[in-house]
């Protein structure tokens, strides 16, 4: 049989685009060698949000006398908060399971490679099997990177561990370092920082989260300082030394921080090699220096060779979850002919630490480098009767950046600002203005009038 269209990877990319193809007539064969969902769902954004709920919970619970509330000795059972993000992987794995079923996708559990073409077909190798499809859509997603420091691969399965081995630490560190302050790192050390572990953050940049709103990552780096994280930023780490981290300061001491654990998250690269694509002569993305960095795409999804595809991490462009299942629809629309193309002028990024952040379209410092004037309004979360009445002592800030009359950024800490998002993308997204931002009605009482009253 040659199928219609084969998708190498079952992440957030992949098994969406087999849905839709799938519900629009194609004959889809999915190749996924591991469990459906991919990274996201397995060792990324559903894990890591079940075990930061339960922290949540276990903050609330004690901090309730701030509400009126009394909970006696409150105290977190980790291994029952393991257990419970295992029975809610599961769950959801077993959904997607179901989709592809109800789709009549061919699911295939072995890794697929591209062999050759012939005249109306791919054909591709996947464990023993053989198989044809006319069309081929890659989601092979992106693995985190190992940085090449001295001594921190030799530690890996032991001190050293990755997003993937956190998941599933026999047991709680009493201390943690975190190599890397971006969003996994900071939300790794906002869990092991509510259940009682101390936690050390060693960061290359001069600031937490990269490339998020430098004021609002420097609001949630002072909060989180507060509760004892402990931060060493514009530090170079320099080697791992068994369960110990050796950085340079700017200043250029030389300094250690123990852990009985070491995370490292410093970034996820593209997984594109072994896959045959070299051989069908697809061309590659690369960055300043001339490296390979993912798959180059149009903006229909399409590679430089017709009938190949790519989507999500593999692009090396915007790796998260989000952003891959809409351009694996992107590139299912294409292949059935119908007028679609990715924007990525409205892709939000949120960190589910307590406080969240969340934020969409330009930061003051993106807008500054690409020579754009903005007008920033700017409001406390604490004029939200709603926050207030929720967020006991709680700080937050709404900002929303405006030029030539429009929306054009918007960045938030608060709860729950991952919600308030969303509108925030719409109007980016569509091009709203201010003044027209101003005449929506909101619900009342609700966090996400905040929006709204910042640009009063």
């Amino acid at each position: 049989m040659t199928f219609d269209l084969a998708i190498l990877g079952g992440g957030p990319a992949g098994y969406v685009a087999a849905g839709r193809a799938g519900a629009a007539g194609l004959s889809v064969i999915l190749f996924e060698k591991n469990e459906l969902g991919g990274v996201c769902l397995n060792e990324g954004c559903i894990p890591t949000k079940t075990l930061l709920y339960s922290a949540k919970v276990f903050d609330y619970a004690r901090h309730a006398d701030k509400y009126g509330v009394t909970v006696p000795e409150a105290s977190v059972d980790v291994s029952a908060v393991f257990k419970r993000k295992d029975k809610v992987v599961k769950k959801l794995v077993g959904g997607v399971r179901v989709q592809m079923r109800n789709a009549g996708v061919e699911v295939v559990r072995e890794a697929a490679s591209i062999v050759a073409k012939g005249a109306d077909a791919y054909q591709l190798s996947a464990g023993e099997e053989y198989y044809e499809a006319r069309q081929i859509l890659v989601c092979t997603g992106s693995e985190a990177v190992i940085p090449p420091i001295p001594g921190l691969r030799e530690g890996l399965g032991t001190t050293v561990v990755t997003n993937r081995e956190i998941l599933s630490l026999p047991q709680q560190p009493q201390r943690l370092v975190v190599i890397g302050g971006g969003v996994i790192g900071m939300e790794f050390a906002s869990f092991f920082n509510s259940i009682g572990t101390e936690v050390t953050v060693v960061e290359m940049l001069p600031k937490i989260l990269g490339p998020m709103d430098e004021e609002i990552s420097a609001m949630l780096q002072a909060q989180y300082a507060k509760k004892g994280v402990e931060f060493h930023l514009g530090c170079k780490v320099t080697a791992v030394e068994g369960n110990t981290v050796v950085y340079e300061t700017p200043e250029g001491e030389v300094c250690r921080a123990q852990g009985d654990c070491i995370l490292v998250s410093v970034g996820r690269r593209a997984r594109f090699t072994g896959i045959g694509l070299e051989e069908m002569g697809v061309e590659l993305a690369v960055n300043a220096a001339g490296r390979p960095v993912g798959i180059k795409v149009d903006a229909q999804m399409r590679t430089s060779v017709p009938g190949i595809y790519a989507a999500g991490d593999v692009t090396g462009f915007s790796m998260l979850a989000h952003t891959a299942s809409r351009e694996g629809e992107v590139a299912v629309n294409t292949i059935l002919e119908k007028a679609d193309a990715m924007s990525y002028k409205a892709i939000p990024g949120v960190v589910y630490t307590n406080p969240e952040v969340a934020g969409v379209g330009l930061t003051e410092a993106e807008a500054s480098a690409k020579g754009i004037a903005v007008t920033v309004h700017k409001l406390p979360m604490a004029f939200s009767g709603r926050f207030v009445a929720e967020n006991e002592r709680g700080e937050g800030l709404c900002k929303i950046l405006e030029a030539d009359g429009a929306v054009v950024g918007v960045h938030m800490l608060g709860n729950p600002s991952s919600e308030i998002i969303a509108a925030a993308c719409v109007a980016i997204e569509k091009g709203l203005t201010v003044e027209a931002l101003k005449t929506v009605v909101f619900p009342h009482p609700t966090v996400s009038e905040i929006l709204k009253e910042t640009l009063f």
